[in-house]
C-alpha cells in the first residue's frame, strides 16, 4: 500500500485554504460514502488495484520498410516524409495491403500505436486514386477523438486537395448543417451527432463507401451501440469496413462478426487491457486524514509532471479543479459540461506542459492521445474494473513508465 505520511511536509502552504478540511477535523473521512452525489459505492476489491509493473522487456517493433518503401501514392508518400515518419508502425505495416486490396479488418490495438494512421493512409490513397464524395465515414467514441482523427487526415492531406467534416456534441449543429452542403471525402464523427444529423436528413448514410469504427469497444461501453446500429443500418452501400478495439471481449464477437465480412485479424496487443506495464498502487486514507491534502502531497513531488486526475461527476470534478488551483497546481478540467473549446484548450494546456494536472471525468479514459502522462491519480475508487483499466490506460504509453495510484478509504 502507497504510503502518504509524508503528506503534511510537502503540501503547499494554502493546502488547507484550498478547500481541504483540516487535518482531523473530517469525522467521515474513514467511512465509505454511501451516495456521493447519488454515485453508489464502488464495489471492487482495493487488492485488484495494486499491482508490480512486468519487468519483461518490451521490444520496439521496427518495420523493415521505410515510408518510402509503401505501396501507396508518391505525394501521400512525400506528406507522410513531411511529418517527420520515417517507418510505419506495426498496426500500419501488418494492415495496409489487406486495407489496400479492400478487405474487411479487425484490428486490435491500444491508442498510441499508430492505428489513425493505419486507416487514414490506405484510405487517402484510395480517395488519390477516385476521389469521390463523400467516400468514408469515420465513427469514433468522443469529441476529442474525433478532432483529433480530423486534424491528422489535413496534416497527412497537405496540398492534395482532399477535405474532410467533423461534428460532434456540444458544438453548433447549424454549423454541421452548413458544413455538410459542402461536401466532403471524409465525414468523422460521434454517433448521437451523426445519428441526429442523419435523422434530419442532412446526413445521407447510404452515399458512404467505407465505414470506420475506431475505439469499438468504448463506445459500447459508453452506450452507443443503439446509435451505432442505427447508422449502420442506414449505410447500404457498405463496400468496406475497418473496426478497431482496444480490447476484444468474447461477448461482442457476434456482434463484430455481424458487421465485418470475412475480416482480416491483426492483433498488435492481445486485446486484454491488463496494466502489466504500469505500477499500480493504493491510497488507503485513515480516520481523520484529510484527503486533498493527502493529494497536495502527493502530486507535490517533483516526479508528478503531468498527471490525470479522475473524479466521478461533473461537479466534482469543477470542484476538485478549484481547489488545486488555489493550492497553487496549475490545472484544468474536462468534463461534459463544458464546451468543446474549452475541453480542446484544455487538451492542449495538459498536453504542452503549461499545467500540471488534468481533472477529468471518464469522458477522458479513451480518446485523449497524451504520451507522456506520467501518473494517473483516482480520487475515488472506479465503479467497475473497465472503467479503471481504461482509466490507467492514460499513462505508460508508446513503452513509457507509468504509475497509478487510486485513493480507497
Amino acid at each position: 500500500m502507497y504510503h502518504t505520511s509524508f503528506k503534511n511536509n510537502n503540501k503547499p502552504k494554502n493546502a488547507n485554504s484550498a478547500g481541504g478540511r483540516p487535518s482531523g477535523g473530517n469525522r467521515n473521512a474513514g467511512r465509505r460514502p454511501q451516495s456521493r452525489g447519488g454515485r453508489k459505492p464502488s464495489t471492487l476489491n482495493p487488492s485488484l488495484l495494486i499491482k508490480k509493473a512486468s519487468s519483461e522487456e518490451v521490444l520496439e517493433y521496427q518495420s523493415d520498410r521505410f515510408i518510402s518503401d509503401l505501396p501507396v501514392n508518391e505525394r501521400l508518400r512525400a506528406c507522410l516524409q513531411e511529418k517527420g515518419f520515417e517507418r510505419p508502425t506495426e498496426i500500419q505495416d501488418k494492415t495496409i495491403e489487406a486495407l489496400l486490396e479492400g478487405r474487411d479488418l479487425l484490428g486490435i490495438a491500444q491508442t498510441g500505436t499508430g492505428k489513425t494512421g493505419a486507416f487514414l493512409i490506405p484510405i487517402i490513397d484510395q480517395l488519390l486514386r477516385s476521389p469521390q464524395k463523400p467516400f468514408v465515414l469515420i465513427m469514433v467514441p468522443t469529441r476529442e477523438l474525433a478532432t483529433q482523427v480530423e486534424d491528422e487526415f489535413k496534416s497527412m492531406t497537405k496540398g492534395l486537395g482532399l477535405y474532410s467534416s467533423c461534428h460532434i456534441g456540444g458544438t453548433n449543429i447549424n454549423r454541421d448543417l452548413d458544413n455538410l452542403r459542402r461536401k466532403s471525402h471524409v465525414v468523422i464523427g460521434t454517433p448521437g451527432r451523426l445519428l441526429d444529423l442523419a435523422n434530419r436528413k442532412a446526413l445521407n448514410l447510404n452515399s458512404f463507401n467505407t465505414l470506420v469504427l475506431d475505439e469499438f469497444d468504448r463506445m459500447l461501453d459508453m452506450g452507443f451501440i443503439h446509435d451505432v446500429k442505427k447508422l449502420i443500418g442506414g449505410m447500404h452501400q457498405r463496400q468496406h469496413t475497418l473496426l478497431f478495439s482496444a480490447t476484444l471481449d468474447k461477448t461482442q464477437e457476434s456482434l463484430i462478426s455481424g458487421i465485418l465480412t470475412n475480416p482480416v485479424t491483426v492483433k498488435v496487443s492481445e486485446g486484454q487491457s491488463t496494466g502489466d506495464h504500469i505500477e499500480q498502487d493504493i491510497v488507503r486514507i485513515s480516520t481523520g486524514e484529510n484527503k486533498f491534502d493527502v493529494l497536495c502531497g502527493i502530486i507535490s513531488n517533483q516526479e508528478y509532471t503531468k498527471v490525470l486526475v479522475f473524479e466521478e461527476t461533473k461537479h466534482q470534478v469543477k470542484k476538485l479543479c478549484a481547489q488545486l488551483n488555489k493550492a497553487g497546481f496549475d490545472s484544468d478540467d474536462i468534463h461534459g459540461n463544458k464546451s468543446q473549446n474549452a475541453r480542446q484548450t484544455a487538451l492542449n494546456a495538459f498536453k504542452q506542459g503549461r499545467i500540471r494536472v488534468l481533472v477529468a471525468t471518464d469522458v477522458a479514459a479513451r480518446g485523449i492521445d497524451v504520451s507522456d502522462v506520467t501518473h494517473v491519480i483516482n480520487y475515488q475508487v472506479p465503479q467497475t474494473f473497465d472503467s479503471y483499466i481504461h482509466r490507467i490506460g492514460r499513462t505508460g504509453r508508446a513503452g513509457k513508465a507509468g504509475k497509478a495510484l487510486t485513493f480507497v478509504s
